[in-house]
């Protein structure tokens, strides 16, 4: 069963089907597919620019000859980073600028994202190689355990108008831009206008500071110490809320249709 699915660079022609021999002295099981690669477990895929001994040939004179190896394991995979010199990103291109870097020399980097990118500098070119981990592997929860059910980290409503608010501050980012730059107050209300018409600065702005305290961002107002003004509070609901997946693409739905009156 293939669990890694590897995407090279864009090139004129596809020159490469079967199987693949390893630089490193092992047997690659590495099966091409029209312009994807694909790894089962255990299985190794080198790149380089040399074509001797590399499953993927990237013919880039910025490259180096044996530039790296991307090992299957399981539902994830690592990168080993055989350049001498070149620092390799690998980007989340679903998490908001979220990336790793691997150093020049680090060997089975493990990768934490179900779909990454790697990214070569080359001479000035930056070239991508996109790497899918599809497979998912879930621990079955054993039924009929004694005590009480454990707290949820986050407990968000998602029928209710401080959800649209959070999700229509979470938009821009969740729709491919991890670095647009937040709406402001005005342009949340216009957004959520249609299906809230009462909407206003004034509520809105009431909906992010209500956030601010339930996520835990900042203490209560009956709270003895209320803590330091925070700076940068949409910015850091919408860096929480992405982080531990709160927002979702699939949660702007909310922002078509009409929340609940209440605000909590």
């Amino acid at each position: 069963m293939y669990s890694i699915i590897v995407v090279p660079p864009p090139t004129t022609e596809d020159e490469h089907s079967g199987t693949y021999g390893d630089a490193h002295g092992g047997t690659y099981g590495a099966k091409r597919t029209g312009t994807q690669i694909r790894l089962a477990p255990g299985e190794r895929l080198a790149f380089g620019r040399s074509a001797n001994g590399n499953g993927l040939a990237i013919a880039h004179e910025g490259v180096s000859r044996n530039a790296g190896e991307i090992t299957a394991q399981g539902a994830f995979w690592v990168l080993s980073n055989l350049s001498a010199h070149q620092t390799y990103v690998v980007e989340n291109p679903e998490g908001a600028g979220e990336h790793i870097k691997v150093g020049p020399g680090r060997l089975d980097a493990p990768v934490p994202f179900e779909f990454a990118r790697i990214v070569l500098p080359a001479a000035g070119d930056l070239l991508p190689i996109e790497v899918w981990a599809p497979r998912h592997d879930y621990l079955r929860s054993p039924e009929g355990l004694d005590g009480a059910t454990t707290t949820p980290a986050f407990s968000v409503d998602r029928t209710k108008r401080y959800f649209a608010v959070l999700a229509a501050l979470c938009e821009p980012r969740l729709r491919g831009e991890p670095h647009a730059p937040l709406p402001t107050v005005d342009q949340v209300v216009e957004r959520l206008r249609p299906h809230w018409p009462a909407a206003s600065r004034t509520s809105v702005q009431w909906n992010i500071d209500y956030l601010a305290v339930k996520l835990r961002l900042k203490p209560g107002p009956d709270t003895a110490d209320t803590g330091p003004r925070l700076n940068g509070k949409k910015e850091s609901l919408v860096s929480l809320a992405l982080r531990f997946d709160l927002v979702r693409e699939d949660d702007l739905l909310v922002l078509t249709e009409p929340a609940s009156r209440a605000a909590r």
